[in-house]
């Protein structure tokens, strides 16, 4: 494939049509007209294979990893499709190989793609999600998988994914972000996600979240199998200290994922080496899915940790974590830290007052720009956290950095740090590259 043929190709559709995760509200069309006109003219993929169909406010990708994993363990040709990518946007589609590890698509197949069907994006003025929604779709029916995981985007009723008819539906759980496109009260948010229910499908609810009433009532209106998680006996029966997925929320993902799997394998004849193989799977699922970025390991020493949290739902038990982890002695050199840094940047539409509440402050924080035209600028982010005595790295000037990168170059982290970098997507996809390509950099 030629590269240059390739990038001229892929900044064309992100320069001509809109992206959320670049863009924010410019780029939100709720609405499913212009996904089934784009899938009509693709031949329906989406009915040539089963999925699974999963929302909620927070969790929606570990959730989405695990069960792909552990569905590939039976032999299973699985597809997963989820958002935002990191890196690359062919992050967003994987499908599980041969050799038991997921891959994205060739750039051959994303060229061809895009260019054959150029017109017919432009014709209906798609959106980037309606892109490589429509384009990860006719590549698993391609590929001829058996079942695919499909993440909801933004909310559930309106989104672009939800042109799909599961075998199961999910909600993780509702909080309240994105208020401004879902709704002012987790009521009203609660309402777009169940827009995901489809008649007589079976739904899990991973956590009530003090809406189960909107959940039971769309439910009994679908005629469609309720699962609270909470309530259920299906706990999986693994370690979560040995799973490479980290972080103390994945108790609740793997309650989730544990009543999910009973529902898909209640049919199936599941072999006991069969199931020793998922469990393996789902211990190994940030390897197998290349998910990266939730309470994910940079450096040990210093110890640096990224998470992809990004709103005052995920901070309720990241900003615990986090304080946890900077009182414990360090796993990889056995001594206490010495102090707690914390790389943090924000997009300007998450509600940072609620978020700050959940921040220890007992942290220095350098206060990061995100990338991208949503993000709250550095200077305007420190003012405000500022104001609620949250400490700047550097005294006296505040502690603004405009990426991580020159905090590092400038050898400004001590062996007994903990860092912490995230805040949102951006800032640990900034991270990411920096860290992956300097493997021995502070031995340096």
């Amino acid at each position: 494939m030629d590269s240059e043929l390739y990038d001229k190709e892929i900044e064309f559709i992100f320069n001509r049509f809109p992206s959320f995760q670049r863009d924010g509200g410019n780029a939100y069309k709720p609405g499913l007209e212009n996904m089934r006109k784009i899938v009509a003219q693709l031949g329906n993929p989406q009915e040539r294979f089963a999925s699974v169909h999963i929302a909620g406010t927070n969790g929606k990708g570990s959730t989405s990893h695990m069960i792909a994993a552990a569905m590939s363990a039976l032999d299973k040709k699985v597809g997963l499709y989820t958002s935002p990518h990191l890196t690359d946007f062919r992050e967003r589609m994987k499908i599980s190989s041969p050799e038991g590890r997921f891959i994205m698509p060739s750039k051959e197949f994303v060229y061809s793609f895009l260019t054959r069907n150029k017109s017919l994006f432009l014709d209906v003025d798609a959106s980037f999600f309606e892109i490589t929604t429509a384009m990860a779709f006719y590549w698993f029916a391609q590929e001829g998988v058996d079942i695919a995981v499909v993440e909801c985007g933004l909310g559930g009723r309106l989104d672009a994914t939800n042109i799909v008819t599961p075998v199961l539906s999910i909600i993780t759980n509702i909080g309240m972000d994105h208020c401004e496109y879902l709704g002012d009260t987790p009521e009203k948010i609660a309402a777009e996600k169940c827009g995901i229910i489809k008649h007589g499908v079976p739904v899990v609810v991973g956590e009530k979240s003090g809406v189960a009433s909107v959940f039971t009532e769309k439910a009994r209106l679908m005629c469609s199998p309720l699962f609270f998680a909470e309530e259920q006996n299906a706990e999986l029966f693994v370690d979560l200290k040995k799973m490479d997925l980290k972080g103390e929320y994945q108790k609740q993902n793997v309650r989730c994922v544990g009543v999910a799997l009973k529902l898909l394998l209640d049919n199936m004849a599941v072999s006991v080496q069969a199931m020793s193989r998922l469990y393996r799977n789902i211990y190994n699922t940030a390897w197998l899915t290349s998910l990266r970025g939730r309470w994910m390991t940079l450096s040990e020493i210093p110890h640096i940790i990224c998470d992809t949290g990004h709103n005052a739902h995920a901070f309720r038990i990241l900003g615990e974590e986090m304080q946890r982890a900077v009182l414990r002695n360090s796993p990889f050199t056995g001594k206490p830290y010495g102090r707690g840094v914390a790389f943090f940047g924000v997009v300007a539409d998450k509600d940072l007052e609620a978020i700050m509440h959940l921040l220890p402050a007992g942290y220095y924080y350098c206060f990061v720009n995100a990338k991208g035209k949503r993000a709250l600028p550095a200077a305007i982010l420190q003012e405000k956290m500022a104001g609620h005595g949250f400490k700047g790295m550097i005294l006296g000037e505040g502690g603004v950095y405009e990426s991580l990168a020159l905090f590092f170059e400038g050898k400004m982290a001590r062996p007994d740090d903990f860092i912490f970098i995230g805040g949102s997507s951006y800032v640990v996809a900034e991270a990411l590259p920096f860290f992956e390509g300097k493997k021995n950099f502070f031995a340096e």
